[in-house]
């Protein structure tokens, strides 16, 4: 079985070394970029399972990273997990219009941050599936 991979955009350096080691111990294969052309560059040849974006990039704003990853055929259909440190208040909605599947802001609890990763890429049933309504 080959591992999934998760292309994590974001400009802090720590946080990239960071969560790339941590998703990689829990056996996901990872590829970074520091700004939204390089990311969206290495969506394209890379065709990552799932995208971590962050929000505050440097000269083009996360929000309008998705948009783009959205209009592009070969990427549109790759999930978008928003990791960012701007306030979910001015900000949640705006990435969830964009097309992003979950919002989280910096720093995020481990387990839900992985638990909400899981889901996304399929590797865990939704919680509503164990719900009877």
């Amino acid at each position: 079985m080959s591992l999934k991979k998760i292309l994590i955009i974001d400009d802090d350096r720590d946080l990239l070394l960071g969560l790339a080691a941590r998703l990689k111990a829990n056996r996901y294969q990872v590829v970074c970029a520091m700004d939204g052309a390089a990311g969206i560059l290495l969506a394209r040849q890379e065709s990552p399972d799932l995208i971590i974006l962050d929000l505050g990039l440097p000269g083009e704003d996360g929000i309008l990273v998705l948009g783009r990853i959205r209009e592009l055929p070969e990427l549109m259909g790759i999930p978008v997990i928003v990791l960012t440190a701007r306030s979910p208040v001015e900000n949640h909605q705006h990435a969830m219009d964009a097309g992003a599947v979950a919002f989280f802001q910096k720093p995020t609890e481990n387990n839900l941050f992985l638990s909400a990763i899981r889901e996304t890429l399929g590797e865990t049933a939704p919680l509503s599936a164990f719900l009877r309504i």
